[in-house]
């Protein structure tokens, strides 16, 4: 439900998370001096990696390599970062030590990581070690901190003290779309519709009935469709990614008090019941449907999309609300990319016509620093730490991700009201490296027509808001009607 169905009003919604959490950590002990802080939108972005060891936020690659690395605000370079990293390279799976902070409400935790450290680091009552700060005989590990953080971000999500500030004024923090009705009523008529949030009942009910209301209908003099009319089957407290593994127990919400019911339910799937826990097993027997039978949408990459795609091989749509603000920069700054581009290239002619007998050594130094100043002008205009999904011409973690496990994206699931549910969504073929070596040449008309084909079917289309990742140009995928 939460950045899918309800989308939070930016920057607004994050300064107040913020604001709770830095006066969190103000009552366990914090200097209070830390409230001076603001969240400020253009630092953080999604998939950074906290290192619990050395306190630096990192923006790295699939494989580890790190792109960017900065301690508080402070942005580190070369041997500053080869003091930290001798091989600018993480141990990913490290997970004591290495935190991915994916979701959308992790840009509010990143951002605070960056000030505790800035705060503790240009205090001068603390003495700056590696792994963390002393005062007197006391020592601050980034561990520790981390530790702090983590509980004061369940203390603000899990009991409740930012969706109690949230519902208090709904207007300011929560994007009403009417747009979302008539799309769930679409789809309900065309197939089954289903709900799964880690929201209690409470709040889910607020949250959608805000959402779902409308003061046409009133005027109208008709009466207001319940929001759960909208769904065959709604789950709530769902503990993803718990969920999409054994689950919990599935119980029945009483949705008149919004207390669970005793014992765990066991019979039919009831119209616009609400139920609570369970597990992506239930909710594939209470509909009875199965793996690609189902399109599941979420925002969190791990939580939803990873989990449900590996665990149950549904398929997936990644809602990336970040996507309108890339394009637009993308779009407006492409000769920044078309110059990396050609320094690429110009760089490939420089070796050319050298082989192993070769002892001439060319010059490179000066287009190596033209790269790196026109990456370090391409990340600017995305925000302090850069574009969510590349550095220059090197893709994120967060990039990897999203390609290797979501069958769509887009930046909203109201994308979809622009498409016929019939729509066969395919991606553009993506060449391996060595592919891209060879130029295949075009034989007569005809062949040039049938190559050029896909290219138009999927370029073509008068408005691609929603995208295919590259898997879903494979076979694997067309074993029944194509449709999505």
């Amino acid at each position: 439900m939460d950045y899918t169905l309800a989308m939070y009003k930016s920057p607004d919604y994050e300064e107040l998370a913020f604001a709770l959490l830095l006066q969190h950590l103000v009552s366990i002990g914090y200097p209070p001096e830390i409230l001076a802080y603001k969240y400020d939108p253009t630092f953080p972005t999604r998939g950074l990696v906290f290192d619990a060891l050395y306190g630096n936020l990192l923006k790295v690659d699939s494989h580890g390599n790190l792109l960017v690395c900065a301690h508080g605000f402070r942005f580190l370079r070369g041997a500053e970062i080869l003091h930290y990293y001798p091989n600018k390279f993480i141990q990913r799976d490290d997970m004591k030590r290495f935190h991915i902070l994916n979701t959308l409400f992790n840009l509010t935790e990143a951002h605070l990581y960056a000030c505790l450290v800035d705060f503790f680091t240009n205090c001068p009552r603390y003495i700056n070690c590696d792994t963390g700060y002393k005062h007197g005989n006391l020592f601050m590990s980034f561990r520790s901190m981390f530790q702090d953080v983590r509980e004061a971000m369940d203390h603000v999500h899990l009991l409740g003290c930012l969706k109690e500030k949230t519902l208090e004024n709904l207007e300011k923090y929560v994007v009403k779309d009417p747009r979302v009705p008539l799309l769930l009523s679409r789809m309900k008529e065309v197939g089954k519709v289903f709900l799964a949030t880690n929201s209690d009942y409470s709040y889910t009910d607020a949250i959608m009935s805000y959402l779902f209301d409308s003061t046409d209908g009133d005027k109208a003099g008709t009466a207001q469709r319940p929001w759960r009319s909208y769904f065959d089957l709604i789950v709530v407290d769902t503990r993803k990614p718990l969920f999409f593994a054994e689950g919990t127990v599935l119980r029945q919400v009483n949705t008149a008090t919004g207390k669970l019911r005793i014992g765990t339910y066991t019979g039919p799937l009831q119209h616009c019941a609400v139920y609570s826990g369970g597990s992506s097993d239930v909710v594939c027997d209470l509909l009875g449907v199965k793996g690609k039978e189902i399109l599941y949408m979420g925002d969190h990459i791990f939580g939803d999309i990873l989990k449900s795609k590996k665990r149950q091989g549904w398929r997936t749509f990644l809602v990336v609300p970040e996507l309108a603000r890339e394009l637009q920069v993308w779009t407006e700054k492409s000769e920044l990319f078309e110059e990396l581009r050609s320094l690429d290239l110009f760089l490939a002619e420089l070796y050319q016509h050298l082989d192993s007998g070769s002892s001439e050594r060319p010059d490179i130094s000066s287009i190596k620093r033209r790269i790196q100043k026109v990456t370090h002008e391409m990340d600017m205009c995305y925000g302090k730490m850069g574009s969510l999904f590349r550095c220059g011409s090197r893709q994120t973690l967060f990039a990897s991700q999203l390609m290797r496990y979501a069958d769509l994206y887009a930046a909203s699931f109201v994308n979809f009201l622009y498409y016929p549910f019939s729509y066969l969504f395919r991606a553009p073929p993506v060449l391996m490296a060595h592919e891209s070596t060879v130029e295949h040449s075009r034989g007569d008309a005809g062949e040039a027509g049938a190559a050029l084909a896909p290219w138009l079917a999927w370029h073509g289309h008068p408005s691609p808001q929603v995208r295919a990742a590259p898997q879903d140009s494979s076979g694997e995928e067309e074993d029944d009607d194509g449709e999505a």
